[in-house]
């Protein structure tokens, strides 16, 4: 599958790449961030280099680093992973950089996004899970469209504690409706 490039009204959605590590580094080291997507795992840089230059090149995802304002500056990343063409499913996952939340990259950012999984790639689902702790995030997808499907009790830690997984989810009939109302 042929890694796509996005134009937005804000924003330009590109193949994550290997200039990406530095900004994705620290986006993986922000204690809010991994709080509000329930990462547990500790990344190394190394790690974190290798998955910038190669993650392009791996099928059934597409990893797009989201930028803004004519800049190639790596602000956060939405993926369609879990990609199943004969399904017609794919899960989608957004994480941004702790000074560019809350500015409407996101939203743009999924509104393309579900444009190519829907138009593009031909898909019938698009799902995600976000964490009960994480109440803004549940806002934004409510808001673009995305329905409650379920509940995972106690699905991720959050510090000492628990929280759930609210699994949310959006077909095709769904994103037209929207898009035509």
């Amino acid at each position: 599958m042929e890694k796509p490039t996005l134009e937005g009204e804000m924003i330009h959605l590109r193949p994550v790449a290997a200039r990406d590590a530095p900004a994705m580094w620290d986006m993986v080291n922000d204690p809010e961030g991994m709080r509000t997507t329930g990462t547990t795992t500790a990344f190394t840089r190394a790690q974190i280099d290798e998955w910038c230059a190669t993650v392009s090149a791996r099928p059934g995802r597409i990893d797009l680093a989201i930028t803004a304002n004519g800049s190639d500056e790596y602000l956060g990343e939405i993926v369609l992973n879990d990609i199943d063409e004969v399904v017609g499913s794919a899960n989608l996952r957004l994480v941004m950089r702790p000074g560019y939340r809350g500015r409407g990259y996101g939203t743009e950012a999924i509104e393309l996004v579900l444009g190519l999984a829907f138009d593009g790639i031909g898909l019938h689902r698009v799902g995600l899970d976000v964490l009960s702790i994480n109440a803004r995030a549940h806002s934004l997808y409510e808001n673009i469209g995305f329905r409650v499907e379920g509940r995972r009790r106690d699905a991720y830690r959050d510090g000492d504690g628990w929280c759930d997984g609210i699994d949310m989810g959006m077909l095709e009939d769904e994103y037209r409706a929207l898009r035509a109302a």
